[in-house]
């Protein structure tokens, strides 16, 4: 299935800076989208996408806005974590959902049905973002089964968005 984005449209420069203002609350970030950087919105088959410079940096998740594993590496954020060890972050950019065992630290702020992001526990390195099932203190506890339903991961069709494939150079004609 092709991933098309359709009714592209630029952000006013206030709608961003509400934006802005919801992002760096919610997921702790220092700064976000700079005052020259175009930031557009545009309509995806199943939401609505967050675009600078023809990359997706965020999306919607309802009203919901959030930054996509690309985003999160862009603009670094301390909060709204689910922490999986090594074991589990083949698992996750596979877009596999996170499962209670693999967990090994969450922000104690979440919530059940709050949007996170996942990383892994080394680096602190984005593998993907979701939704959480349940709140923080049953993240920590590694109860066993499905913790966090994924939405996105490093290396799917949002994260390689806007690049072009690279065919390979035909050679060229010479003339004898």
């Amino acid at each position: 299935m092709e991933f098309r984005l359709r009714n592209r449209s630029r952000l006013r420069r206030k709608e961003v800076d509400e934006l802005a203002d919801h992002l760096q609350t919610t997921l702790g970030l220092s700064a976000v989208f700079g005052p020259e950087e175009p930031l557009e919105v545009a309509e995806g088959p199943d939401r609505r996408y967050l675009l600078l410079k023809n990359e997706i940096v965020g999306f919607y998740e309802g009203e919901r806005p959030f930054l996509t594993p690309k985003g999160l590496l862009k603009w670094p954020a301390t909060k709204r974590f689910v922490t999986v060890d090594m074991g589990a972050v083949r698992f996750v950019i596979n877009g596999a959902d996170v499962m209670g065992p693999g967990i090994t630290d969450a922000d104690p702020g979440i919530q059940a049905d709050d949007l996170v992001w996942v990383r892994e526990e080394r680096h602190g390195k984005p593998l993907g973002v979701g939704v959480s099932l349940t709140d923080a203190a049953t993240l920590k506890a590694k109860t066993k089964g499905k913790q966090v339903r994924a939405l996105y991961h490093v290396g799917d069709r949002t994260w390689t968005y806007g690049q072009e494939e690279e065919a390979p150079s035909e050679p060229e004609a010479t003339e004898s």
